[in-house]
């Protein structure tokens, strides 16, 4: 499981250095080999091998009236293999869908990672603080 945030730096050529903690995991789940695709919300997700498997037989099972969210998520996956000094290389079509530039922001979400432009994931995430916590987390105690 993926938790955690880790403000990075894209390189010139749009890779995106993986932080320590989670190399070992990707290596040994995946061999190295990640998916990233594009998400609905304005980011990216980057699945392991096998976590991206589960997600896709999840979307390829959707109805013909989520057909939309099939090519949203399936039509933009992107195959990457991390390279010699663990970096992964974020599609350049990618890197415009979520308007990723330089500073990025690597969130854990259990199975997958997101991956934001630092400066729309501090918009939104101020955003959401300022609203009604969702019916769910109401029962929660903090």
């Amino acid at each position: 499981m993926f938790q955690g945030a880790s403000a990075l730096t894209l390189d010139a050529k749009g890779r995106m250095s993986i932080p320590s903690r989670y190399r070992e995991a990707l290596q040994g789940q995946a061999a190295g080999r990640v998916t990233v695709t594009k998400h609905p919300d304005g980011c990216l997700l980057l699945f392991t091998f096998a976590e991206w498997e589960s997600f896709r037989a999840k979307i390829v099972a959707l109805p013909m009236d989520a057909h939309w969210w099939r090519r949203i998520f399936l039509g933009n996956a992107s195959e990457v293999e991390l390279d010699g000094t663990n970096r992964v290389l974020l599609a350049p079509e990618l890197r415009k869908a979520a308007a990723l530039d330089k500073e990025v922001m690597l969130l854990g979400m259990g199975a997958c990672f997101e991956i934001w432009d630092a400066q729309t994931y501090a918009a939104k995430e101020q955003a959401a603080m300022t609203q009604e916590m969702p019916a769910a987390l109401k029962n929660f105690t903090f």
